[in-house]
């Protein structure tokens, strides 16, 4: 069943329910009150005749016809009026009710009796609805007459009765009214939801450009622009996985390719020692390369995944730097690039130190690995208010804007990098930016072609310690 289905069956089931309560209610209220109305106007006829009564002082053989002289409301042919005596026998009665018999109920004597007046419904002559309101009329302690006005519920009963035809016919047609306009707005307020269907039936095909277009700001809105953002997050994630799948590809095939290339000239006729020793070196190096590779690759993993832990310990971040100098010095020996060490203040951070070492040192590699013979590659560690400062500059083969804004994909390398240096993999600088990342900092470059790049790490500090009060 769909949801447009159900949402109407609802609204429709809560409508009767309330649609029932709506009439059951009114029926009572207006019963009650045309009840109340019409014992009202008893009381008040009551309360006039036995005024007049109480004026003319008539005895047993006073005739209504003077009375209604009097008082012209006892005239009302509504009401009727009877008049009995203390022992409940009829002394007196209006013309209207002269010929019939209706007699004083026991109920009726008694609390005339103790002063109180009686309301009752009856039947008359078995069918016609009649009202009765029993007044006692009294000198002191003493009980004269009991004064009867009556009238018909016919009239209240007539009406009633109307309000009921009314309410059957006039409800079940407002439910309908109202479950077709449920059924129509439901489809409405529904119709984006299919929209939704149909585009994430697209998506499912393969088209991830499609996307819901919307322009409302309730919930089905929020929906939309919601589902929208994550299928440019799906999309953008696809095209990464496959750009770093192709990207692992090349990096894979390229040393495999050698390995292959090498052995199978090896093989082709009989080599001396030097030969097929060089030829083991050379695929030894490449598979040297090849589980670097992989290394960082599971490294990158397991980091997606939440599974590197980092520790968290205080760490003398200019030792670390003077140790990072000291072996920066040892790197560049061989094509003689001289690493100086311009500033490092004391500083301490909280942080995983092997981590720290790991990604200081490679920054410093870089650095070396891209820089001409006989550079020089600059240190500086220096303190920025909360923060650390660590950067590293050469005056290597520099990246352009567009470069640099990819620098720290995986498996990106510029041209000029991959000329300059084949030993690369392409994600060492990934690396680097997600532990700077997990030490809650943030890693950037600046880079002009030809004159050199300088990449800053921006660390929190240590906060100071609060001193212990004695």
């Amino acid at each position: 069943m769909s949801i447009r289905v159900r949402l109407t069956i609802w609204y429709g089931s809560a409508l009767v329910l309330i649609m029932l309560l709506f009439a059951s209610s009114l029926y009572v209220v207006m019963s009650q009150t045309l009840h109340d109305q019409i014992d009202h106007s008893l009381e008040e006829a009551a309360i006039a005749a036995a005024r007049t009564l109480e004026e003319h002082r008539f005895g047993p053989f006073l005739l209504m016809e003077d009375l209604t002289q009097s008082f012209p409301e006892l005239a009302l042919l509504d009401k009727f009026f009877q008049i009995f005596g203390p022992g409940g026998q009829i002394t007196l009665q209006s013309a209207n009710i002269q010929t019939h018999n209706v007699p004083l109920s026991q109920v009726a004597l008694q609390a005339a009796l103790t002063g109180q007046e009686t309301f009752e419904s009856v039947r008359f002559q078995g069918a016609i609805p009649i009202r009765l309101l029993s007044y006692p009329i009294r000198r002191g302690e003493t009980l004269l007459n009991i004064l009867r006005v009556g009238t018909s519920l016919h009239p209240a009963e007539e009406m009633l009765h109307r309000l009921v035809i009314v309410l059957f016919i006039a409800s079940p047609l407002a439910v309908a009214i109202s479950m077709l306009g449920g059924w129509f707005l439901a489809g409405r307020a529904l119709r984006p939801v299919d929209m939704m269907t149909l585009t994430a039936q697209r998506i499912a095909a393969g088209d991830l450009t499609q996307r819901i277009h919307t322009t409302s700001t309730d919930e089905i809105g929020r929906l939309a622009s919601t589902f929208n953002d994550m299928i440019s997050r799906l999309q953008a994630s696809i095209r990464q996985i496959r750009q770093f799948s192709a990207d692992a590809s090349h990096e894979l095939r390229t040393p495999l390719t050698i390995i292959k290339g090498e052995a199978e000239l090896a093989i082709r006729k009989t080599r001396t020692p030097e030969v097929y020793r060089d030829v083991l070196t050379s695929n030894l190096e490449e598979i040297d390369r090849m589980s670097r590779i992989v290394d960082e690759l599971l490294f990158l993993s397991r980091a997606d995944l939440g599974e590197i832990k980092i520790e968290r310990e205080t760490v003398q971040l200019d030792v670390l730097v003077q140790d990072i100098h000291q072996q920066a010095s040892i790197l560049g020996q061989g094509r003689q690039i001289n690493t100086c060490l311009v500033e490092n203040e004391p500083i301490q951070i909280q942080g995983d130190e092997w981590r720290l070492r790991e990604l200081l040192l490679n920054i410093v590699d870089n650095a070396i690995k891209y820089s001409p013979p006989h550079g020089t590659v600059e240190l500086r560690l220096i303190r920025n208010e909360s923060m650390v400062q660590f950067s590293v500059t050469d005056h290597g083969i520099g990246m352009t804007p567009d470069e640099q804004s990819h620098i720290f994909d995986r498996f990106y390398r510029t041209n000029n990098a991959r000329a300059y240096a084949q030993q690369g993999t392409g994600l060492g600088l990934p690396i680097c930016k997600w532990i700077v990342e997990a030490h809650h900092g943030h890693i950037q470059v600046d880079s002009l072609v030809d004159q050199g790049s300088c990449f800053t790490i921006i660390l929190p500090l240590l906060p100071p310690t609060k001193p212990v009060k004695s």
